[in-house]
């Protein structure tokens, strides 16, 4: 530093400039100082484990901001790296700063350096300080940091996990979470858990695994609230010391020796356990303090002693020997301290009767007894006290224990009596039994009496003390009439005496009541309601039984004082579904007088049983009748019928009777059929089940004869009339359906005598031979052959016109046994003729009978033929032939047939020889049985159906084999000829 010497005699100018420069040299020195910034030393780290704080100072550097930087040592990342400003100790002229860890300091060795700073200027950094952390290799087990850890409810916690040299890391777990993990160093893992819940009463376990089994470590923490309190206020019982209480806002769910403590005015409360807490004298100010390892609250209370007056409870609560009597007892209790004598007390006394508790008050200086009147005799009670300050009242003190007695006996009251009567005149005296508050003892019985004040003439009864009705009959009472009148009396007995006397008028119940109006049930019961009446001064009873009884009714009763225009009636004993009856009557003790009735259901259900229907007819038409549901069936009140058809499965309303007078109803217009109908009554509640009847609608007896008779005259009319049109139109009715049967015409006369048989044939008879080759016995037929006109040299003649009034001839072929097929005729008959006279076998041809029908005209096949060429028509009528030695016919001389006749073998000799054996042709030969018609099986008389020719004997077997066939023939034959 340079020293300026400035000489007096220097010149005043001179002077000044030479200031100016010192000054300025000054500055300059004072300038380059505070650029040169000085590098801290002696930098000391003091950690805390359990806050996690770690305090740095150092010595040395003018600055008055610092940079400092935390390092993890072993992978050198940067924990914290910024600048601020430390304060300095004036003593030891130390810098000193805290920083506050987010990992446990335990975790891994932090590095810290300083250096100081001004603006923009700063200084080296000091040496490195190193803190050391646990993961050394020295240490082979599992740790875990930080350890027993008592953490607010949503705080944030880092756990790191130090593995033990030569293991490897698993994992951290939270409870039963694993969680997310970061590596700090070589060894060292943490976890973060974030916003922790309260842990159970055992707090959270932190447990690190290794890959080894069973290889693990943890730590416990507790999560929990510092202490809230309220309601903090002090009082005094003994009139010196203080006692106060309190009450905890939340629980800190810390326990044992993380509990919260507390004090009062810095003494210690040892039974805080039960929030409370004394001092040995009462003091104006008081004040509590809660404090537990999360933080700490208080709350202070002021007064004066004498308006925090708590009593103790009275104590040796009893009663004299002569305080307890029939109707009111005295009981008397003590205090534990003497200084209550002086003290103006008010004093609270409960009484308990049967669990009915009242509550009497009582006040005085060092107040000691109590008087309790209005109690009931033979009543047991239980008494308790407790008081208060009389004066600047604080609150009831506590109350003693409970003192019982028992009230002496009495007389009884008297009984509520009333009656019943039925129309006979007898009825029922009922009285309702006394309570325990009404008998004021022992009940020994009941003394009952009948009294007829005119006739002087009475009756009386004892009964048992359970007992509550007793039936009476008025007409025992000798003299007694309509206008008479019975008073009834009931007095109870005690071992105290009897009770007073309660009567009650009986008369006959002889007078009609007024119409009934209905009352609705609420939650308070069954209200009733009447109008006043000014001029009456009588009180009133409403009775009330169920409607559905008729004698000896169970009656109950209400009184009600005069004046009264409602009431409102509910009993245990209402039930739903059940119509109850009430009655007003005045003046139940004098003369009693019906005033009005009403009828209700405490809730209407639907009807228990059915309708009884009946159901009967009237023509096409159904009358339904039923009764009317009995009222105890009823439960409700009835608002109609619905009367239904069933079909099964479906009911359909037919009609809906609200008059329920109407208990008829008539279904009009059915048909025939079986038909089903439901009645059902219904009230508010719904319908009941319903009554069902069927009937079936069938025709009545009366509409079948009328019917039948109608049926009769209508047919009788068209009879009749038919027979007269018939009569009239007789002769065409003839023609057309029973024409005149023409007679046979005789080609020839036949009234000739009798000669011998001319076989020549007549005109339209002639019987024609017809040749076979081959014929099969087996077989016959009947063919129908045109005729031919021949002379009786057998010679043919020309064609004639055909008379239509005469039918073709029915012809009969008896076949004459032959192998060989029958061949066609030649049209020309002489050819026929003399061609069958060289064959040894012919077929015979028989003329059928004539008929004057025109059912047997045969129509010749267009064809010529029958199907197969073996039979042909002639040109004239044939004659009968006789059978002349048949040959068989020549191959040349006829065509073959594909189905041959089977004709019978007949015998080679020559000469004439009738038939003696013929055959039915066989119906199943014939080609077109349409075509022919039948025939006989021998020749016949023109005017006989008879055999000329009966069969031989060596064909009896075969005419009974076909006897039947024949004869059926036979009937079709004749049938067939009728007109």
């Amino acid at each position: 530093m340079s020293y300026l010497s400035i000489s007096s005699s220097s010149k005043p100018h001179r002077s000044f400039v030479w200031f100016i420069c010192v000054l300025l040299s000054f500055c300059a020195l004072n300038t380059y100082g505070k650029i040169v910034l000085t590098v801290p030393e002696q930098v000391s780290l003091s950690p805390d484990m359990p806050t996690q704080k770690l305090s740095i100072s150092w010595l040395g550097g003018a600055a008055t901001t610092f940079d400092l930087i935390i390092l993890r040592t072993e992978f050198n990342e940067t924990v914290f790296y910024d600048t601020v400003s430390a304060i300095v100790n004036h003593d030891s002229g130390r810098h000193q700063w805290n920083w506050t860890s987010v990992e446990p300091l335990e975790c891994t060795s932090l590095s810290v350096k300083v250096r100081s700073r001004d603006g923009q200027a700063t200084s080296g950094w000091s040496e490195t300080q190193i803190l050391q952390g646990r993961d050394l290799p020295i240490n082979p087990d599992i740790q875990v940091y930080p350890k027993s850890r008592t953490i607010p409810v949503g705080a944030n916690t880092t756990f790191c996990c130090i593995m033990g040299e030569g293991k490897f890391f698993k994992g951290i777990s939270y409870g039963n979470k694993a969680m997310d993990v970061t590596r700090l160093s070589r060894r060292t893992y943490a976890t973060t858990a974030f916003h922790q819940g309260p842990s159970q009463t055992s707090g959270a376990n932190i447990l690190c695994t290794s890959t080894i089994k069973n290889d693990l470590s943890g730590v416990v923490v507790f999560v929990g609230y510092p202490p809230l309190l309220k309601d903090f206020a002090c009082e005094t019982r003994d009139l010196i010391t203080a006692v106060c209480q309190w009450k905890e806002a939340r629980n800190t769910l810390l326990y044992g020796k993380r509990r919260t403590r507390y004090s009062l005015n810095k003494r210690n409360c040892n039974d805080s356990s039960q929030l409370t807490c004394s001092l040995p004298r009462w003091d104006r100010n008081l004040t509590l303090v809660a404090e537990n390892p999360l933080g700490r609250y208080s709350l202070s209370d002021s007064a004066e002693l004498s308006h925090r007056v708590c009593p103790v409870a009275p104590v040796e609560v009893d009663a004299p020997d002569d305080g307890i009597n029939a109707w009111n007892a005295t009981v008397q209790w003590q205090w534990t301290y003497s200084s209550y004598s002086s003290l103006a007390l008010v004093c609270q006394v409960e009484l308990d009767n049967s669990g009915l508790k009242t509550k009497r008050v009582f006040t005085g200086v060092g107040l000691q007894s109590a008087f309790l009147s209005d109690l009931h005799p033979d009543e047991e009670y239980s008494v308790r006290v407790h008081c208060g300050a009389q004066k600047n009242f604080w609150k009831w003190g506590f109350w003693s224990k409970p003192f019982s007695f028992t009230t002496k006996t009495y007389v009884p009251d008297a009984p509520d009596v009333w009656m019943w009567m039925n129309k006979d005149n007898t009825g029922l005296v009922v009285w309702k039994l006394l309570t325990r508050q009404q008998s004021h003892g022992h009940i020994t019985g009941y003394e009952v009496t009948l009294w007829n004040p005119e006739e002087n003439l009475q009756h009386t009864e004892v009964v048992p003390p359970d007992t509550h009705s007793v039936r009476v009959n008025l007409t025992q009472m000798s003299s007694f009439s309509s206008d008479a009148t019975v008073i009834a009396t009931v007095i109870a007995k005690s071992y105290k005496g009897a009770s007073p006397t309660a009567s009650v008028p009986l008369r006959s119940n002889d007078v009609e009541p007024p119409n009934s109006s209905r009352t609705v049930y609420t939650n308070s019961g069954f209200s009733l309601f009447w109008q006043r009446n000014d001029s009456s001064s009588c009180s009133y009873v409403v009775e009330w039984y169920d409607a559905s009884c008729a004698a000896d009714c169970p009656v109950e009763w209400l009184r009600v004082a005069a004046g009264s225009t409602n009431v409102s009636i509910e009993s245990a004993n209402f039930q739903p579904g059940v119509r109850y009856n009430f009655s007003l009557k005045s003046c139940p003790s004098d003369s009693l007088q019906l005033m009005e009735r009403w009828q209700g259901y405490t809730q209407e259900l639907v009807p228990s049983s059915p309708v009884h229907l009946r159901i009967s007819r009237d023509y096409s038409s159904v009358i339904l009748t039923w009764e009317e549901i009995p009222l105890v069936d009823r439960r409700g009140f009835l608002l109609g019928y619905n009367v239904y058809i069933n079909n099964g499965s479906q009911l359909t309303l037919l009609a809906n009777l609200s008059d329920l007078g109407m208990r008829k109803y008539a279904v009009k217009g059915l048909s025939e059929g079986v038909y089903k109908f439901t009645v059902k009554a219904y009230t508010s509640a719904g319908e009941d089940t319903g009554a069902t009847v069927s009937i079936t609608m069938e025709p009545r007896a009366e509409g079948l004869i009328l019917e039948m008779l109608a049926t009769l005259g209508i047919v009788t009319i068209l009879l009749l009339t038919v027979t007269f049109i018939c009569f009239k139109k007789r002769k065409w009715v003839k023609k057309a359906f029973y024409p005149d049967i023409p007679e046979p015409k005789l080609p020839t006369d036949w009234s000739r005598t009798q000669g011998p048989l001319d076989i020549k044939p007549a005109r339209h008879s002639m019987v024609h031979i017809v040749e076979k080759p081959e014929r099969d016995s087996s077989k016959e037929m009947l063919v129908v052959i045109p005729e031919e006109d021949e002379d009786y040299d057998g010679q043919g003649i020309e064609d004639e016109s055909v008379d239509t009034d005469e039918p073709l001839a029915l012809r009969y072929y008896n076949q004459v046994v032959d192998d060989r097929p029958i061949r066609p005729r030649f049209p020309d008959s002489s050819v026929s003729s003399a061609s069958s006279l060289d064959s040894a076998h012919t077929d015979v041809t028989y003329t059928g009978i004539q008929t004057s029908g025109s059912s047997l005209v045969f129509q010749p096949d267009p064809q010529g033929s029958c199907g197969d060429g073996s039979a042909s028509f002639g040109d004239g009528a044939g004659g009968y032939r006789p059978q002349m030695n048949p040959k068989p016919l020549s191959d040349e001389m006829g065509l073959d047939s594909p189905e041959p006749f089977l004709e019978p073998q007949v015998s080679s000799s020559g000469g004439y020889k009738p038939q003696t054996s013929w055959h039915l042709d066989s119906p199943t030969e014939a080609c077109d049985r349409s075509s022919l018609a039948p025939s006989l099986g021998s020749p016949t008389s023109i005017a006989s159906t008879q055999f000329l020719l009966p069969d031989g004997e060596e064909h009896a077997e075969e005419k009974r084999q076909l006897s039947s066939a024949a004869a059926t023939w036979f009937s079709n034959l004749l049938s067939s000829t009728k007109p």
